[in-house]
C-alpha cells in the first residue's frame, strides 16, 4: 500500500468541513497510510498566477517538495487543488529553466523540487489501492437500489494533458465507485459540464443557471442523489441548490454527497462521523439507501 500526504485544501477545512471529516473516517476504516503534513500551505486556487505566475508555481513547488521530503505522494479531496498542484508539477517537470529558477527560491527554505512524487485525487487512490472489486469486499452496508448521478465537473478530468488519470471525454472512475458501494450509476449528459463556481462572483446569474441545469439533468435521470469529487461543485450543487433551481424555474430537492460520504455509508461509518448533518439538502430525503 502506498504512503500518502493528505492535502485537504482550504474548502475541506472551512466551508466543507464534512468533506474533511468523511475523508479521515474512510481513510481510517480502510487503514490507508495517509498523514496530513503541517507544512502544507494553500495552493492559491489559481489566483496567484494572475498576479505573478512564478509565485504560484513556487508556492506549490514548496508543497510538492515537502511531500518529497516525507517520501509520500500527495492525495487531495479538492479538484481545484488537484489541478493547481498537478499543473505546477507538469510545468516544473517539462521546463528545466523554470525548475532551476524555482529551486533557487526554494533553497532559502532548505528545500528542492526533484519531481519524485505524484498528486492524486482521493477517489483515484481508492481505486488504485483496492480496485472496484476490492472496494466491494470492504462494503458492509451496500447501497442497493440507490441511483447515483456521478458529477465530475471540470478539474478532475480536464485538461487531459495535466490531469490524465482517465479519458477526459468519458471518465468512469466515479461510476466504478458507485457500483462498488452497491448503487447504480445514472450518468447524464451534463456530468462533465462546469457548475460555474469560479464565475459566481463576477457572473452569478450564469453560474446559477449552469448549476441549475446540472441539477435538472440529475433529476431527469431519476437519480436519488448526486456524488461529486469537488467541494466547490458541492457548494454550488448543495448550498446554492435552491437559488440555482429558482434561476431556471425549477423547484425540487436532491441530496449531494461527497465521494467519501458515499463510500463511508457503504462501509458502515456513522452519519455523524461522515458529517452528513452539514449537508444543506438533508440525506433523509434519500430513499433506497435507508
Amino acid at each position: 500500500m502506498g504512503k500518502y500526504a493528505f492535502y485537504p485544501g482550504c474548502a475541506a477545512k472551512g466551508a466543507s468541513r464534512e468533506l474533511y471529516e468523511s475523508t479521515i473516517a474512510v481513510s481510517n476504516r480502510l487503514e490507508l497510510d495517509m498523514v496530513e503534513l503541517p507544512e502544507f500551505s494553500c495552493c492559491g486556487a489559481g489566483v496567484l498566477e494572475e498576479i505573478r505566475e512564478v509565485l504560484d508555481i513556487v508556492v506549490n513547488a514548496r508543497n510538492l517538495a515537502y511531500a518529497e521530503k516525507a517520501g509520500r505522494d500527495i492525495v487531495t479531496v479538492c479538484s481545484t487543488c488537484l489541478l493547481v498542484l498537478r499543473k505546477a508539477k507538469y510545468l516544473l517537470d517539462n521546463d528545466d529553466d523554470l525548475r532551476e529558477e524555482v529551486n533557487e527560491i526554494l533553497i532559502e527554505a532548505g528545500l528542492e523540487y526533484r519531481g519524485t512524487v505524484d498528486v492524486k485525487h482521493f477517489h483515484w487512490v481508492l481505486l488504485d489501492e483496492f480496485g472496484e472489486e476490492g472496494l466491494k469486499e470492504k462494503v458492509t452496508k451496500p447501497l442497493s437500489g440507490l441511483k447515483v448521478y456521478p458529477y465530475y465537473g471540470c478539474h478532475t478530468v480536464r485538461p487531459k494533458e495535466i490531469i490524465g488519470y482517465e479519458p477526459s471525454e468519458n471518465p468512469q472512475s466515479l461510476e466504478k465507485i458507485i457500483k462498488a458501494v452497491g448503487a447504480t450509476p445514472v450518468s447524464g449528459e451534463r456530468r462533465l459540464e462546469c457548475c460555474g463556481f469560479h464565475a459566481f462572483w463576477p457572473a452569478p446569474k450564469i453560474s446559477m443557471e449552469l448549476t441549475g441545469l446540472n441539477l435538472k439533468d440529475a433529476k431527469r435521470e431519476e437519480a436519488d442523489c448526486i456524488v461529486t469529487p469537488c467541494p466547490l461543485c458541492h457548494m454550488n450543487l448543495d448550498a446554492n441548490q435552491s437559488r440555482a433551481l429558482k434561476e431556471i424555474g425549477e423547484n425540487f430537492k436532491i441530496p449531494v454527497l461527497h465521494v467519501p460520504q458515499l463510500e463511508g455509508l457503504a462501509l458502515g461509518i456513522s452519519e455523524e462521523k461522515l458529517g452528513l448533518k452539514r449537508n444543506i439538502v438533508p440525506f433523509k430525503t434519500l430513499g433506497g439507501a435507508r
